[in-house]
């Protein structure tokens, strides 16, 4: 008990568990910006993730089961989204053809519509981070990514594209590499999200 992270005295001495307490406060300030976005449009967070997920990710993640994975809830849950956004008409269901329960969701007019009012709920966030020096920024960015490479390969994070997991990264003599652009990777090109994202097989 005493040596909770949360627990301000243990906070004192261990800067691991201010660095995870610091994350909880940026998460709780992400939730109310989306959540005061949602309120205004009559929709719950999940629906307005699943929007601007939709309208910037390939086809092949776009279905129910990935999304499922992506933000780490049931796929039921999931369902009951996607049924209130097709209800709503914001979705649409692009039908396999192969497969007559398969579906992939793409945005309708109106869908994109919704996404252009809702995709800067975090700019608050962003424009925070203007105050601080560019250096400051590289280093946090470095160890924001290493770290949800590391929550993925711990099983806590189900989804990653980062560069760390991906089978195009190699790193040598202290140099990160991309095999697909073949270039060097300065720390500031390392992705989080990477549409050329491919899983790295470990054997």
């Amino acid at each position: 008990m005493d040596k909770s992270i949360f627990n301000p005295d243990h906070q004192e001495n261990d800067v691991s568990s201010k660095i995870v307490a610091g994350l909880e406060r940026i998460s709780e300030a992400f939730k109310v910006l989306l959540w005061d976005k949602a309120k205004l449009l009559g929709l719950s967070p999940i629906q307005i993730q699943i929007l601007i997920f939709i309208a910037y990710h390939k086809t092949e993640f776009c279905n129910v089961s990935h999304l499922a994975k992506e933000f780490n809830i049931t796929k039921p849950t999931i369902s009951d989204a996607i049924r209130v956004l097709d209800k709503k008409g914001f979705i649409t269901k692009n039908y396999s053809s192969s497969d007559s329960r398969s579906y992939s969701i793409g945005l309708s007019v109106t869908g994109r519509d919704i996404v252009a009012e809702t995709s800067d709920f975090a700019n608050p966030l962003k424009n925070q981070l203007t105050t601080i020096h560019q250096t400051d920024l590289e280093a946090l960015f470095g160890t924001l990514g290493k770290l949800i490479y590391q929550l993925n390969k711990s099983g806590i994070l189900t989804v990653q594209r980062t560069c760390y997991g991906c089978k195009f990264y190699s790193r040598n003599t202290e140099r990160d590499y991309c095999n697909l652009l073949d270039k060097e990777l300065l720390n500031s090109d390392i992705r989080l999200d990477c549409p050329e994202f491919e899983e790295r097989q470990i054997h």
